[in-house]
This record gives structure tokens, sequence and C-alpha cells, in this order.
């Protein structure tokens, strides 16, 4: 994604990854002569941030902003968003569980969400790098879609590095994953179902977006 990373939470008020080094969270920063702690930035960039007032969002406002926190939180351009909810209105079943579910199923969103990088954009290069196995073989796609049984990997001989960071990373895991952490694993047991699925976006204003 294009431009700072933390744009849209600084808008909203909150974290879109609930990373704890987003601006819109307080935290402790080390200093000489003791730590102190840094004020929470939760409003928008700019030199009228602080004292700009948040209007009444318009209702086209409020879709717009709900498929802006989607866009964002998997890290997709406005291309890739489209084209995947394209997808999802295709054959049967509640479109907005579809899209979820194909966005959870995409590499990227599988080596984040299982713990085998930090962010979704470290997924990303991870991906791109060619660091991660599926089945064992390289897939360097990251809008390659993942199906239940397959195991992703990170290639450790070849990403020494990479493999120790994901062995430190405490992730909470959803139900759909299972991690080997000394083995920097991750099994998709199934598919996600809608309840299992944490994205703080509300999915029926996206699908009511796109449908205008």
């Amino acid at each position: 994604m294009q431009g700072p990373k933390h744009t849209l939470c600084r808008r909203i008020g909150q974290c879109i990854w609930g990373l704890a080094n987003c601006p819109t969270n307080s935290r402790v920063i080390k200093k000489e002569g003791g730590e102190v702690s840094s004020t929470p930035r939760a409003y928008p960039a700019g030199q009228h941030g602080p004292t700009k007032r948040r209007g009444k969002l318009s209702t086209y406002g409020e879709l717009l902003l709900e498929k802006q926190k989607l866009r964002t939180f998997y890290n997709l351009t406005e291309h890739q968003l489209r084209f995947i909810y394209e997808k999802s209105k295709q054959g049967e079943g509640i479109t907005g569980e579809k899209l979820l579910r194909n966005l959870e199923m995409r590499l990227v969103t599988a080596v984040f969400r299982g713990g085998l990088a930090p962010t979704i954009f470290a997924a990303r290069q991870a991906v791109s790098h060619r660091h991660i196995l599926v089945d064992g073989k390289i897939v360097d796609r990251a809008s390659y879609r993942l199906k239940a049984g397959q195991v992703i990997s990170i290639n450790a001989e070849r990403s020494p590095m990479i493999a120790e960071i994901a062995k430190g990373l405490d992730t909470v895991l959803p139900p759909y994953l299972e991690k080997n952490k000394e083995e920097c694993k991750v099994t998709v047991t199934h598919e996600p179902l809608p309840e299992e699925i944490q994205v703080n976006v509300t999915i029926s204003r996206v699908i009511e977006y796109y449908a205008r």
C-alpha cells in the first residue's frame, strides 16, 4: 500500500491492525533519564489534525470509510479489492461472507494471521521475496488462494532470520489455522466460518458501497 501506513488509523481514531506501535496508541518511550509515555495521535494527520472537529459523515462517506478500512486491513489496491468482490458475487452463498473468506484465504493474509510475519506488510514482502512455501513449494503470489489442508512454511534454510522472527511472534491464531512454532509451519485446518473472522469492518456496508 502506498503512503503512510497509519493515516487511516489516525483518521478513524483507532488502529486497524491492533499494532502496538500505531500512533493512535499511547506507548512507553525509553529516553535518557527515564521512560515517558507518548501521547496517542488519534486525530487526522496534518497541521490542523488536533483541532479539526470530526463532522458527521454522509451515508456515502460511511460506506466509503468501511470499504477503505477493509482495503487497508488486507493491504489491497482498489482494483484488487473490487476484483475479489466481483468474484465473491458469483455462485451461491452470501456475498459478504464469501468476500471475507476469500480475503482470509489469500496466502499473504494467512502468513500474517498465522504468525509467520509481524505485519501484513512484512507478510507481503516475505511472499514476494520467495521466502514462503506452500506444501513444500515456493509460492511468490500474495493473492494465491489457499485450501483446507494446505501447509504454509518458511524456507528456513534460505531465510533463517525470517524463521527466527516467526518463532518469536506470540500471535493469537484464528480457529482455522494451526501453527507449529518450532518448524515455522501453519496448517489451514478448514475454510473460515463468518464468526471466526475478526476484522473491525461492517462488511454489509462494503457490499452496499460496491452495489451502488
